[in-house]
């Protein structure tokens, strides 16, 4: 493996040093013209005083990611604590923040799960259907409700049939076979995008195989008058998951997933008045066995159908942009373990963006108000605050209040060792974040600084070594951090080139708990630097190199540099691609003790037409 990854490293380099065919420069759309729609209130990228970051489909292309997962975990302050290759299973983390206080939305649809937030990567769709990926960094209860503690992530489809139809096939490394479909057809008034992959593997150590089925549609009708969106997506997911809970002694664990989504969403715009209204219908089914062949020792089965509706609605006026909306949901669970469960569920929120000194200060107050049949009403204010500078430098304030209520998972969930607890209260954070952005043709940078004050946060705790781990809110915690990231566009040798740098860093201060066990594990990012850099110095070539460096605050093996490579050769109607992960075989883990391979290589044809 170690001669192929070198073989790998050295052709690129040849291949990127040759310059002697042109390129016709490519149309790039602006990051600022860009409209964020994980806003309730559409502003201009530019326009918006939070940390924002957009993954556009351009960079989804050019990147050696696979699957959203791969691209989340090159952002800097998410933490993506995979499990294997191609994201068969992972947790998404936010600024330190746990896998069960971040939100994922799809079309500006909430799609988390009320058993638990391991199962919140299992909506993330094939990067083919992908047209930009929103995550917003801090408190975003104020806007999208419960969950989105830390941040949300807003993935948004493609509405352009234009260059989307193509069939793949990729083989590399641990026997992986990734066969993808997608197709694209404009009927005038109509459009449809569909798209089928089937991602297989023997796995890369013992007990982790995997099969991954993907289904999507999109039809938009009546594209000349009020749009309908109507998108469908399902999921099957099977795999081995050799000490991936549990303990890592667990090497014979296996689970299955299907995970499921239909949603109709619409625009209506009349004078000064927006209307979103959106109904959708997200299902999700895990079983878990202990032991893979013999279910009959331990085995879960859980099943999770979330229905609902909501109107998201903006007015202009000469006092500002006022955005107001309510959201409704019910909630029905059905499981082995922790029982037949239902909650119903309702957010209303009120914000409005004021303007002064000739539109150069922003001021955007607002309030969420969300009831839950079983833990009733709970309020959260916040406000966001900006001033233009000048034409290139921004500076930002935002504040808020935010909260989750605990997973079906902390209320109810029983094992040999571990005990749920209904009595469980949600957890609370306030957080504050100052930052400022500055933009100047083709380079543009940011640094923020933020401050989380969390309370009641659950933990699995015990007063003798015999007892079981009860659930329990007993942690408070303080969170500050710094973030930098700066993007720079430039052209050599009459190609287009791009470098995008990110870091973090977390101080967290795990106030002392009065009990003789605790499970709860400080295990963050403290440091976390990501380095991507697209270039092109041939007609029809282009690589890509991806670095992250991770420090965590615990383990032996709490540091490390980890480097990810593409190649794309366009012939025509055919591109042919090369991906090497993990290329010099650093020994690294992200979660639960669990391995993550060594290098790997896939190679991959695609056919446009």
């Amino acid at each position: 493996m170690r001669t192929i990854n070198s073989f790998i490293t050295v052709l690129l380099l040849v291949l990127s040093g040759y310059t002697s065919f042109a390129q016709e420069k490519q149309n790039t759309k602006q990051l600022d013209s860009v409209v964020i729609t994980s806003s309730r209130i559409d502003l201009p990228f530019k326009e918006n005083s939070r940390t924002i970051t957009v993954i556009s489909a351009q960079e989804i292309a050019q990147n050696p990611a696979t699957n959203v997962t791969e691209l989340l975990q090159q952002v800097a302050g998410v933490d993506m604590r995979r499990r294997g290759v191609n994201g068969m299973q992972a947790d998404l983390y936010i600024r330190g923040g746990s896998f069960d206080q971040t939100l994922i939305l799809i079309d500006g649809i909430k799609v988390e799960d009320a058993q638990t937030g391991h199962h919140t990567m299992n909506m993330a769709l094939p990067i083919e259907v992908i047209e930009r990926i929103e995550i917003i960094k801090g408190p975003a209860a104020r806007v999208f409700g419960q969950n989105a503690f830390t941040g949300a992530i807003n993935i948004v489809t493609k509405n352009s049939t234009v260059d989307v139809n193509s069939a793949g096939f990729q083989v590399g490394s641990f026997g992986q076979q990734h066969v993808t479909g997608t197709t694209g057809i404009d009927f005038n008034r109509t459009s449809v995008i569909a798209h089928a992959s089937v991602n297989t593997s023997d796995g890369y150590r013992h007990n982790t195989d995997f099969k991954n089925q993907n289904y999507f549609i999109k039809g938009t009708f009546n594209k000349n008058n009020t749009p309908i969106n109507l998108i469908g997506y399902f999921t099957d997911r099977k795999f081995g998951a050799n000490g991936f809970y549990a303990s890592p002694s667990a090497i014979n664990q296996y689970e299955e997933t299907q995970s499921s989504l239909i949603g109709v969403t619409s625009t209506y715009k009349k004078g000064n008045i927006t209307l979103k209204p959106r109904l959708y219908w997200k299902r999700n089914q895990d079983m878990y066995l202990f032991v893979r062949h013999i279910p009959s020792i331990y085995r879960n089965l859980h099943i999770t159908n979330k229905v609902g509706g909501e109107v998201n609605a903006s007015y202009k006026s000469d006092l500002g942009i006022t955005g107001f909306g309510v959201d409704v949901a019910k909630v029905y669970l059905s499981s082995n373990n922790l029982g037949d469960r239902d909650r119903f569920m309702t957010n209303a929120f009120l914000e409005h963006r004021f303007t002064f000194a000739n539109d150069k200060l922003d001021v955007t107050p607002g309030i969420a108000v969300n009831y839950f049949s079983d833990f009733k009403f709970h309020a959260f204010p916040g406000i966001d605050i900006g001033y233009q500078v000048n034409d290139n430098v921004k500076i930002y304030a935002n504040a808020g209040y935010t909260y989750r209520i605990p997973t079906y998972t902390d209320l109810f969930y029983r094992d040999p060792t571990t005990l749920g607890n209904e009595h469980l209260e949600p957890e609370e954070a306030l957080t504050e974040e100052l930052g400022i952005k500055y933009t100047k043709g083709n380079f543009s940078g940011s640094i923020a600084v933020f401050n989380r004050d969390s309370n009641n946060l659950i933990d699995y705790v015990k007063e003798k070594s015999d007892d079981l781990w009860e659930a329990t809110n007993i942690q408070d915690l303080n969170t500050i951090g710094l973030e930098a990231n700066a993007s720079i566009n430039y052209t050599m040798s009459g190609f287009n080139q791009n470098i995008t740098l990110g870091y973090t860093y977390l101080d967290e201060d795990l106030k002392t708990s009065k009990v003789n066990f605790s499970r709860y594990s400080i295990n963050s990012l403290q440091h976390h630097a990501t380095a991507t850099f697209r270039t092109q110095f041939l007609k029809n070539f282009r690589q890509s190199i991806a670095y992250k460096f991770a420090k965590r605050t615990e383990g032996t093996d709490n540091e490390y540099h980890v480097i990810d490579i593409k190649a794309t050769l366009d012939l025509d109607s055919f591109e042919l691609s090369i991906i090497g992960n993990n290329i010099f075989n650093t020994d690294y883990t992200e979660t639960n003790l669990v391995p993550m391979p060594k290098g790997n290589v896939l190679l991959g044809v695609k056919y446009k037409f």
